[in-house]
């Protein structure tokens, strides 16, 4: 081979290795926001799996960047960093299309689930007007109190709501009704015993 194309073809594969080189930054970059991107769209909360998972393409990219800078220069290549990188990017955008989706659907469960539970005490608070008091006076007003709380409970539903917690806000509906359910029977069990008092005196 003459001098001259020798020198030419090494200048040209030098030029190539030196530009494997260099750290992709840019992909790099993109990826981490990626990365943000999901996490803001809430990946971590209704796609923990596949956020996981693109956390761990993440970590393997960084580790193989850090392997890479730790060779000297010729003998560094990103290009495994740049896949990565493409993954992760192309991965993210799946992962917050299912986490949104998710997401809606877990806010109209909780919206319904609040409805539900809203009506659950206003129907044991339209109940407690029924109790019978007699000697129970106390009793009745431990349920009138139990009530409230119930009521004050339901605030909590919509602060995580508001914090678009929906998981939280399902969870905590759900034991709303489920106590004022329980509410409910113990006074339902109440008007029973009166009413068998009355039908037995009238006999």
């Amino acid at each position: 081979m003459p001098r001259k194309l020798a020198l030419v073809s090494f200048a040209l594969t030098f030029s190539l290795m030196a530009g494997c080189s260099d750290p992709p930054t840019q992909q790099i970059q993109e990826a981490e926001k990626a990365l943000k991107e999901a996490e803001q769209s809430g990946a971590a909360t209704y796609s923990p799996d596949e956020y996981a998972k693109l956390e761990g393409t993440l970590a393997a990219m960084r580790k193989e960047v850090t392997d890479q800078e730790g060779k000297i220069g010729l003998f560094r290549d990103y290009g495994k960093a740049q896949q990565l990188s493409a993954s992760a990017k192309a991965d993210s955008e799946r992962i917050k299309l299912a986490a949104s989706q998710k997401k809606d659907e877990a806010k109209a469960a909780a919206l319904q689930a609040q409805q539900v539970a809203e009506e659950a005490v206003r129907a044991t608070e339209e109940l407690v007007k029924k109790a019978p008091v007699g000697k129970d006076r106390a009793a009745v007003e431990a349920i009138k109190n139990d009530v409230e709380g119930l009521k004050s409970l339901l605030k909590q539903v919509q602060a995580s709501i508001d914090k678009e917690d929906y998981p939280a806000a399902q969870t905590q509906a759900k034991a709303i009704h489920d106590m004022s359910q329980g509410v409910s029977t113990e006074i339902q069990n109440a008007l029973a015993k009166v009413g068998k008092g009355k039908f037995a005196r009238k006999k």
